[in-house]
């Protein structure tokens, strides 16, 4: 799945008349690097949730034939990323499915990261794995990072005070049951996060690679840049 159904307020002024899965990195929407990655990690359908701007999001993707794509449609109601995947829940057949934010782009290292993650899951003591990015050598993101993660992979949240080496890169696998009892109304993928944390049961892999946190106006001209140089 992936969740493009946000307002993208701090890509401002540009997201006035663009929704923000649609703007261009490199010559190429961000949703379209996305769904590229996913194509090349093997997934044959995906649904994408749609709200701000639909109808344009929807024309572009219908020039895509792969993968296959399913709208889930959230014109009435912005249900944020937790909800969002709830509401789509039906597509994916009880089983685990990867999850992505629409402008989580990276530029490769060595090795394919979707299929990396694919390979490392392990059903049997895993509800949740998250794709997580070296805050040193990431590009456009600040701050004190999101999580720390152990020699097993098991993650563990940053305290408050707390500075630690990883962001959540926006890319998941996750196992539906973490949705059960959850509400019908918005809700984050955070409470879903500490559902599986609290049970123990959330892994990470680090990127291999640069991640690039294309968040602003800003954040475009750096990711080109970064893009530019490790074409050099």
């Amino acid at each position: 799945m992936v969740l493009a159904a946000g307002l993208g307020t701090r890509m401002r002024p540009i997201t006035a008349h663009t929704p923000k899965p649609l703007i261009e990195v490199n010559g190429r929407a961000m949703i379209d690097h996305v769904l590229d990655r996913l194509e090349a990690g093997g997934a044959e359908r995906t649904v994408v949730n749609v709200h701000y701007l639909p109808d344009l999001v929807e024309a572009h993707l219908r020039r895509r034939h792969h993968p296959t794509i399913i709208i889930s449609d959230e014109r009435d109601e912005l249900l944020d990323s937790g909800g969002g995947v709830r509401k789509a829940l039906s597509h994916f057949a009880g089983k685990p499915f990867m999850i992505a934010n629409s402008d989580t782009l990276w530029i490769e290292g060595a090795r394919d990261n979707v299929g990396r993650m694919l390979a490392q899951w392990d059903a049997d003591t895993m509800d949740a794995m998250l794709l997580l990015a070296a805050m040193a050598t990431s590009i456009g993101f600040s701050g004190a990072g999101d999580f720390s993660m152990d020699p097993d992979g098991r993650l563990k949240r940053r305290t408050e005070r707390q500075v630690v080496p990883f962001a959540y890169a926006g890319f998941a696998i996750l196992k539906p049951e973490l949705f059960d009892n959850t509400p019908e109304t918005p809700f984050s993928l955070n409470r879903i996060f500490d559902k599986a944390l609290a049970r123990e049961r959330l892994f990470g892999l680090r990127l291999d690679g640069i991640w690039m946190h294309v968040g602003t106006p800003d954040a475009i001209r750096e990711a080109e840049e970064c893009v530019a140089r490790s074409a050099a």
